[in-house]
């Protein structure tokens, strides 16, 4: 299912905060994507009603099995597209800034291509 280049940067987002914090709550995703509390509290809704993401009692927020799925393949293609600018020569806060706008774009048959062209030249 596709789903909006918006929700894939809201999974993205929780998927990097949970690898950092114990607990990820709804400011903390303000704070990240540098967005509205209002905004980010209507979106949230959507993406838990929609299935991505459980909100337990105390705020806390959970990424569910396909709200993982999708947050893990976006952040895959960040990094992967933002080493391979790297490697061409690309100042890293550019990379990193191409790659978030690349992500979403890119075909998953160019992705993979891309990838494994990337992994077999990697160590030179």
């Amino acid at each position: 299912m596709k789903i909006q280049e918006s929700a894939e940067d809201y999974l993205e987002a929780i998927l990097h905060l949970s690898r950092r914090l114990e607990h990820v709550r709804s400011i903390d995703v303000v704070h990240h994507l540098n967005l509205s509390k209002p905004s980010v509290s209507v979106y949230l809704k959507n993406l838990k009603n929609n299935g991505y993401i459980q909100i337990d009692t105390n705020g806390y927020i959970t990424l569910t099995d396909s709200g993982l799925t999708i947050a893990s393949k976006i952040s895959e293609r960040h990094e992967i597209l933002a080493q391979v600018l790297i490697k061409l020569g690309v100042s890293e806060g550019v990379a990193y800034e191409d790659a978030c706008k690349l992500e979403h774009a890119i075909s998953d048959e160019s992705f993979y291509a891309l990838k494994a062209y990337y992994q077999r030249h990697s160590n030179n």
